[in-house]
């Protein structure tokens, strides 16, 4: 039965890699966590004089170094001037040279959000008329590319480095001291040790390039390097460096000095490794919630103790299920059914403490039920909380298994096993006299004893293995360990993506920006009209939304703009936009409008003609590929 089962265990775990690996493949590069709120001159307006300085709002405060706010003039010449100034909050400025001619100017920014991701993105606007421009801003999105994956691969695997070496050493401490004794247990501690550290040196090396170039030749450059160590992430990555220093010595001590302890020893040593364990723990959690999400936004002083909390107590969950793991796979020495026992009051408070903390990020993150479903994530977050759903179900399952072993303990040695181990050893000293007798060396005695410690192992595993419980308890605990990878893998593409309450924040401030510049529009020319349409071609990257605005919506000559854009606000570089008009009340039209192309995600078009006045129809065609495409429509009051 085992041997027609395990070759199933592994297609199950090959798969839970599989989805894991796609799942990060997928998750692309890091979401700006900093939104653009406003500027000033806002995007696509048309200024009469030009201005002294261009100011960008965010929604958190960000780090800005040389050229990361860029003021291009339409033959691409830099027209800004020193080094962009905190002026208030998060607001930044950027002074221009004076006597600008009119055109269109270009603006981009490239900057790092206080909770450590980079941000980028560009718009234009125009003194005294729109103009072509040479200057072509391909849509920024940084973190991305090889050093984006790299940097994303290079958290996940310091979170799972993380819970195994936390939860591996609570799991021993609390639940199973014998298991500091066993090799397999020990090399699985040690191991989330090495990963933690080996992830931590290369988001350090990576940081520089992946907030800035983006380009894996800059990984090396010590200029971008020492730039990080100044930065909050950076100071939060060496001090975790030196926190897993003081980590090896306790794991030293755990696995090199604790199982030869008397009782009494044991005990007392047991109160400082729980004690000196939890700071040296406390400490390494807090080097994420000093940097990242639970270090910006609403209740700082409270969210970051709660998320320390929190991953504390994915640790040891989810590190302490790989240990029990290791330990019914692997381990030598069985496990005995009231370390399980330990172990399942251990993870059950885990879950409730999970669930605690997870109610009051969730309402930190999202800020409203609506961003469940309408922000990235609060999808994730859905998929998340499904999958600890289905982790509490599956250990539920597991603790069914632990109640019917047997009260004697069916994970330890049956009596069976150690008479068969007193007939192996007496059988080992015949062997071993029969060979000194004979006057064979050392060597062959070795031998013999090696080969007899394998049949014996052997023998072990195959009674071991034939528990009809024991068999059940590690397939549900496998099953376990495998939802555990897909739901770290979820964690960590969550922080990496924007919280849903800034990205519904930042969608009403760009929202009031356009109405705003829309009603000034309105005032000046008395009846300018602007419409937004969410469109979706149904191929890959397919999704965004075109605004259009005609000036002054009226008979006669009329300028239109369109601004195509990503569903996160960005700039949308389509290869081509169609628009048409339609009076379906006198059967006038379509007429088509082809714009010509100002720069990334905004086209153009002059002298745009409506004969007659009434309720036009105005449809655009937009073109994300080769073969999609999509046409969408409003109507609009026209003279």
């Amino acid at each position: 039965m085992t041997q027609t089962i395990a070759p199933r265990v592994r297609v199950l775990v090959l798969l839970l890699l599989a989805a894991t690996g796609l799942l990060l493949a997928g998750a692309g590069p890091a979401s700006a966590h900093a939104a653009l709120t406003g500027s000033e001159p806002q995007q696509g307006t048309v200024v009469d004089k030009a201005p002294d300085q261009v100011t960008l709002t965010f929604s958190e405060k960000v780090a800005m170094s040389d050229g990361s706010l860029r003021v291009l003039d339409p033959k691409g010449k830099r027209v800004d001037q020193g080094k962009a100034s905190n002026i208030s909050g998060t607001t930044y400025a950027v002074q221009l040279h004076g006597g600008l001619p009119d055109g269109t100017y270009t603006v981009t920014y490239q900057v790092v959000s206080e909770d450590s991701h980079p941000v980028a993105g560009a718009y234009t606007f125009s003194i005294g008329a729109p103009s072509q421009t040479s200057v072509s801003v391909a849509d920024q999105t940084v973190g991305g590319g090889v050093v984006g994956w790299l940097y994303g691969f290079g958290r996940y695997v310091s979170y799972a480095g993380f819970a195994v070496m936390i939860g591996g050493a609570a799991f021993v401490l609390a639940c199973w001291q014998r298991g500091s004794g066993v090799r397999a247990v020990q090399r699985t501690v040690v191991s989330g040790w090495l990963a933690l550290t080996a992830a931590t040196l290369l988001l350090l090396l990576l940081r520089g390039s992946y907030t800035s170039t983006g380009t894996v030749g800059d990984v090396f450059d010590l200029s971008l390097l020492g730039q990080v160590l100044q930065t909050k992430t950076g100071a939060a990555l060496v001090s975790r460096l030196l926190l897993l220093a003081a980590a090896a010595l306790f794991i030293a001590v755990l696995f090199g000095a604790y199982d030869k302890r008397e009782d009494e020893e044991k005990r007392d040593l047991t109160f400082g490794l729980a004690i000196g364990g939890t700071v040296v723990a406390a400490g390494l959690a807090a080097s994420w919630a000093m940097a990242e999400h639970a270090s910006t936004g609403l209740q700082t002083g409270i969210a970051m103790p709660v998320d320390v909390i929190h991953l504390l107590a994915v640790a040891a969950w989810l590190g302490g299920l790989c240990t029990l793991l290791v330990a019914l796979y692997r381990a030598d020495t069985p496990i005995e059914r009231s370390a399980v026992s330990r172990f399942s009051t251990l993870a059950f408070g885990s879950v409730l403490t999970l669930v605690t903390t997870g109610i009051y990020q969730s309402w930190r993150q999202l800020g409203s039920w609506s961003a469940f479903t309408e922000t990235r994530y609060g999808q994730l977050l859905l998929v998340k909380i499904g999958l600890v759903a289905l982790l509490v179900g599956i250990a539920w399952i597991s603790r069914r298994w632990t109640a019917r072993l047997g009260e004697a303990g069916a994970l330890v040695t049956t009596d069976a096993e150690e008479a068969d181990d007193t007939e192996d050893t007496a059988v080992r000293e015949k062997e071993h006299v029969g060979a000194k007798a004979a006057g064979a060396d050392s060597v062959r005695a070795a031998q013999l004893a090696r080969q007899r410690a394998a049949v014996d192992a052997a023998r072990r595993k195959r009674q071991r293995d034939a528990d009809p419980d024991r068999f059940g308890l590690r397939r549900s605990v496998l099953a376990e360990a495998g939802v555990a990878v897909v739901l770290l893998a979820v964690t960590t593409v969550l922080t990496q993506t924007e919280p849903g309450r800034t990205e519904q924040e930042a969608k009403a401030a760009t929202s009031s920006s356009a109405s705003s510049s829309s009603s000034s529009s309105s005032a000046d020319s008395s009846a300018a009209v602007t419409l937004d349409m969410p469109f979706d071609t149904g191929g890959e990257d397919g999704k965004g939304v075109v605004r259009v605005d005609l000036n002054p919506a009226r008979v006669g000559a009329n300028e239109m703009h369109v601004y195509v854009e990503r569903p996160n606000g960005r700039a949308f570089d389509v290869p081509e936009v169609k628009v048409s008009f339609t009076l379906e009340a006198k059967s006038i039209g379509p007429l088509p409008v082809t714009p010509d192309r100002i720069t990334t995600g905004h086209w153009s078009a002059a002298g745009v003609q409506l004969p007659m006045a009434g309720d036009w129809k105005i449809a655009v065609t937009v073109r994300t590929s080769d073969i999609d495409q999509t046409t969408v429509s409003k109507n609009a009051q026209i003279g």
